[in-house]
């Protein structure tokens, strides 16, 4: 049918006794704690595949361990032919987080340790990293990703923080398409930001999560310099999926 890529969510479990409320209002849907692992059904989309991109949208490296995330990352992105793509998030649930250990106050500092520690297992010999929540020694850790220097690394969210950790540490932005997301207005910002990090904006790509299945709002985002559109694909039967993407064919 055409299409560039596939990119799949995380979680994994949902707690049954929850405080946190569902961004997205009202009951959280039942698909937020049936979903595959990423990276298992990623190696089975590229088996099946030769040239779609497969990626996280998004993984949720804070309630992760980083050595075995980024075993998995350099063994997904090596088996695909450097097809990897790299989505993050920081998370929202904060009850998932604790059953994993991870403090939502602290979750973004602890994901951009772990982002630096496994750009270093993946591009150096004996790598090593030190830093307050991701600590080792000199290490061997093959296979080496395909891409280089890595697959590209997004990040998922909309506030100027998010923004600058993109500048920071990351290839590219991943905002979701939320009622009253104004990508214009996050591409300024971006765009400002980057300046005043000293950073070219040619070097940060922008995908749009779960945008909207519409021409002429695609045709804005390919306006404004953003480079790829996530079409949600709901939960389906084969039938009504393969239904939904021929749907989808006529926007590409």
């Amino acid at each position: 049918r055409g299409f560039e890529s596939l990119l799949v969510p995380e979680h994994s479990h949902i707690p049954a006794s929850r405080a946190t409320p569902w961004p997205g209002g009202g009951e959280l849907p039942r698909e937020y704690w049936n979903t595959y692992d990423p990276f298992v059904s990623l190696a089975f989309a590229a088996a099946a595949t030769s040239k779609l991109k497969v990626g996280t949208g998004v993984c949720l490296l804070a309630q992760r361990d980083t050595i075995s995330t980024a075993k998995s990352v350099a063994s997904l992105d090596r088996l695909s032919g450097g097809r990897f793509i790299l989505g993050l998030g920081g998370g929202w649930n904060k009850e998932e987080m604790a059953h994993h250990g991870t403090d939502y106050q602290t979750r973004f500092a602890r994901l951009g340790e772990q982002v630096q520690a496994m750009k270093c297992l993946w591009t150096e010999e004996a790598a090593e990293f030190h830093g307050a929540y991701v600590d080792f020694g000199p290490s061997w850790a093959e296979p080496k990703p395909v891409q280089q220097p890595h697959p590209p690394i997004y990040l998922g969210g909309d506030s100027d923080y998010t923004l600058r950790r993109v500048v920071d540490y990351c290839d590219g932005w991943m905002p979701i398409a939320r009622p009253g997301f104004d990508a214009a207005d996050g591409m300024a910002r971006l765009q400002r930001i980057a300046g005043e990090a000293g950073r070219d904006l040619s070097t940060l790509a922008v995908s749009v999560f779960a945008a909207p299945p519409d021409k002429g709002a695609l045709a804005a985002y390919a306006e404004l310099g953003i480079a790829r559109a996530l079409l949600p694909l709901p939960s389906l039967p084969r039938d009504q999926a393969l239904a939904t993407l021929d749907k989808y064919t006529a926007l590409l």
